[in-house]
């Protein structure tokens, strides 16, 4: 199919390049002809990412942008003349690793250049005595996972994406593994970073343990979203691959059940590895074979690592279970989930015409859990179209939780699916918001949630948007995102 068959939803707000030629001209000056390419089958391929509604969108014959020109660059020199180039024509340029953001962080909204960061795929450095691996971030989680597992390490950060993500993409993210309560989420495994800023400046925060020198600046970098500058090398924790691992699994009466159970636990400073709730429609969708679970919500646990600190884990946490009403469910839910946990056939094989389904994962604290859950679940299921939300909890502190609802709807006479989506989006947010709760927990912002930024910051957002105008002045990295809202714009034409 033709770009010219594509209706581009934000074309509206695309940077115009007078003299394409020359500016590819330039590109393939700095990378090589075989580095470039402004072949339409592959500006089609990186104008969207892995969103739901992108799946809609392509459905119907629409892009949500488009970029001008694709780019593979080697090294971080590379990087730099890219971004210097851009700079000086005020040109966008957006960072991309595997395309498996799902809230429209890498889609093209403005046009410009996409830095595929794909060949940046090496491990550089173990580090046993520092238990540390230095690796450039184009490295696609799961095949790093494999590397380190084939030595004898783990990095314990294993998203539901860690086959179609990488390491860069969790850096800009902010992202969290299904074993992060053990293990901590990206921010608390990196500790070392070289990042390529607008202007092309190279800079390199060095792999330091901790330390005590003024405001940490690297930490503006985690999170970014390729808006303040590409994360080109990392260095990040690493730990022994576990000696031994239990599954555990228990079946509560209700949702405070399981919540007081699992916060007994970790205010013993005791942390399986997962730890995941599954309120009861979605029990009954996941793990309807367990007849003990019927009715009831579902909690799975994997403690590991040293053989006699994970039999203490097991033990205190049988104890929590059992002291909150849970029935011992066995083994084969957590083996169940195991192989399961990297199927998306719910979203992938459900025909999206007509039809909306996404999720939005949130932080609450402890105090405001239960609230927000049925808060939200009431809402969502009080707007005309929705026939589906659900929620289940797969992260977890001493002071709260990250939580995750699950929604689907059609189209309705007087609302387009869009238009929908928008509106179960917006209901969700505001009654998080007025719930005490977090409008993200590790998906990120992108195109969804910017809406919502200065609701979340307050006023601290004005310094958050001085801070991108002083490293970007001429907001060329990843426009359109972040600081920004354009979310209203798109729709239906």
């Amino acid at each position: 199919m033709k770009l010219t068959n594509f209706e581009i939803i934000y074309n509206e707000d695309r940077v115009n390049i007078p003299d394409k030629n020359r500016i590819r001209e330039s590109l393939v000056k700095i990378l090589g002809q075989a580095n470039v390419s402004t072949r339409e089958i592959d500006l089609l391929a990186y104008s969207k990412d892995a969103s739901l509604i992108g799946n809609n969108w392509t459905i119907k014959g629409k892009i949500g942008g488009l970029p001008d020109f694709i780019t593979w660059p080697e090294t971080v020199n590379q990087i730099s003349e890219i971004l210097k180039l851009a700079n000086g024509e005020k040109i966008p340029v957006i960072p991309y690793g595997e395309g498996s953001g799902v809230v429209g962080g890498a889609i093209p909204v403005r046009g410009g250049i996409i830095i595929d960061m794909k060949k940046f795929n090496k491990v550089l450095e173990i580090n046993d005595k520092d238990l540390t691996v230095t690796v450039e971030t184009g490295m696609n989680g799961m095949n790093l996972e494999r590397y380190l597992n084939a030595k004898g390490y783990t990095c314990g950060h294993i998203p539901q994406s860690i086959y179609t993500s990488s390491v860069g993409g969790w850096i800009a993210h902010r992202a969290a593994g299904q074993f992060s309560t053990k293990y901590g989420k990206i921010e608390d495994i990196v500790i070392g970073m070289e990042v390529v800023l607008p202007q092309g400046d190279i800079i390199e925060f060095k792999p330091i343990v901790r330390s005590a020198v003024g405001p940490q600046l690297n930490k503006l970098f985690l999170g970014n979203e390729g808006s303040l500058g590409i994360v080109t090398k990392a260095t990040l924790r690493i730990w022994p691959f576990p000696e031994k691992r239990a599954l555990i699994s228990y079946a509560f009466p209700t949702f405070e059940d399981s919540i007081e159970a699992i916060r007994e636990i970790l205010r013993e400073q005791v942390y399986p590895a997962v730890i995941r709730i599954y309120d009861a429609d979605e029990t009954t969708r996941h793990f309807e074979m367990v007849e003990k679970a019927k009715d009831k919500v579902m909690v799975v646990f994997v403690c590991e690592g040293n053989a006699r600190l994970v039999n203490l884990e097991e033990e205190i946490t049988r104890e929590k279970c059992e002291k909150h009403a849970g029935i011992d469910c066995g083994e084969h839910p957590v083996e169940h989930w195991f192989e399961t946990r990297f199927r998306v056939t719910e979203t992938s094989t459900v025909p999206p015409n007509k039809m909306i389904a996404d999720t939005i994962e949130v932080a609450v604290s402890w105090t405001n859990v239960s609230k927000l859950y049925h808060a939200v679940v009431e809402a969502v299921q009080n707007i005309d179209g929705i026939f589906l939300i659900t929620a289940h909890v797969s992260h977890f502190y001493p002071n709260g939780v990250g939580i995750y609802f699950s929604f689907a709807g059609v189209e309705m006479q007087d609302n387009t699916d869009f238009d929908l989506y928008k509106e179960t989006w917006r209901v969700t947010i505001k009654t998080v918001l007025d719930s005490g709760g977090s409008i993200a927990h590790h998906h990120g912002i992108g195109i969804n949630r910017s809406e919502w930024m200065d609701e979340e910051w307050g006023k601290s957002m004005n310094i958050m948007r001085a801070f991108k105008k002083i490293v970007d002045p001429n907001n060329i990295l990843n426009p359109g995102k972040v600081y920004e809202s354009i979310w209203t714009k798109g729709g239906e034409k």
